[in-house]
């Protein structure tokens, strides 16, 4: 049967879906050794499919790998100077991918693998999977402060989404929050506390969706259970598509 290009170069691994339309649109993809054009279809039982040059391979293991980033570590498949990449932690010869980003300072649950269709859905905010984080943040939060947080905040210029913020408990003048969310714009967490007056002084990703990082410590990784990647694909499926509300333009907290 024929399928959507960037949905076959999802399937075999290469880039999400989103990034193999990227690829298709710049000229690197080819069916039958035409260049393809986005939108279009192909059988790849009977086509020959080539991405920069090299021939669409189906065939092969999906791998799913939770990991413990350290803070220091950079979410990315390139090398970044003297810096660490997630995907060098991993001791594997297959080519695996970060899903999502966590910032350089921030440490906890990175999820790797070589399914792009299942990182499509991941980061796509149309499913809106939750992420949830353990937060250091300077000082103690009055109940006001946390309103606005579950509220949403303007930043510059649009109204982040709504979160969900537990007090965990207080410490030496800190206190630690458990923040749920299905928005990820950079350094979101970050940059709201520091609007809020609350400075994060440590940020840990405990899940992504269904997934915790469990006992893992820094560092370490673990292949996920058949059981897990049922129920993250689950999470993730058609019928848990959600109504995420648009962030609203300017106006006030």
């Amino acid at each position: 049967m024929e399928e959507r290009l960037q949905k076959l170069i999802a399937h075999a691994g290469i880039a999400s879906r989103r990034a193999a339309e990227e690829l298709i649109a710049n000229g690197l993809v080819t069916i039958n050794g035409k260049v393809a054009s986005v939108g279009d279809k192909a059988d790849p039982t009977k086509d020959e499919i080539r991405v920069e040059g090299r021939r669409l391979k189906l065939e092969k293991k999906l791998r799913y790998i939770a990991l413990y980033k350290k803070r220091g570590v950079v979410s990315s498949t390139v090398s970044q100077g003297d810096r660490q990449t997630v995907v060098e932690i991993v001791n594997t010869d297959e080519r695996l991918y970060p899903v999502g980003r966590l910032d350089i300072d921030s440490e906890g649950l990175v999820l790797l693998t070589n399914d792009g269709e299942l990182t499509h859905k991941i980061t796509h905010p149309r499913y809106g999977l939750e992420k949830t984080y353990k937060v250091q943040v300077s000082g103690k939060p009055s109940w006001e402060t946390l309103e606005k947080w579950r509220s949403g905040i303007v930043l510059e210029g649009e109204r982040t989404a709504p979160a969900k913020i537990r007090v965990l408990e207080e410490d030496r003048g800190t206190t630690w929050l458990r923040v749920v969310m299905h928005e990820g714009k950079k350094r979101q967490i970050r940059r709201v506390a520091e609007a809020l007056g609350h400075p994060v002084l440590r940020l840990i990703r405990t899940h992504i969706g269904p997934i915790e990082v469990g006992r893992l410590k820094p560092g370490q990784y673990r292949e996920l259970t058949r059981g897990e990647i049922e129920t993250l694909k689950a999470a993730v499926s058609p019928k848990s598509l959600k109504r995420i509300p648009k962030p609203r333009k300017k106006g006030g907290d």
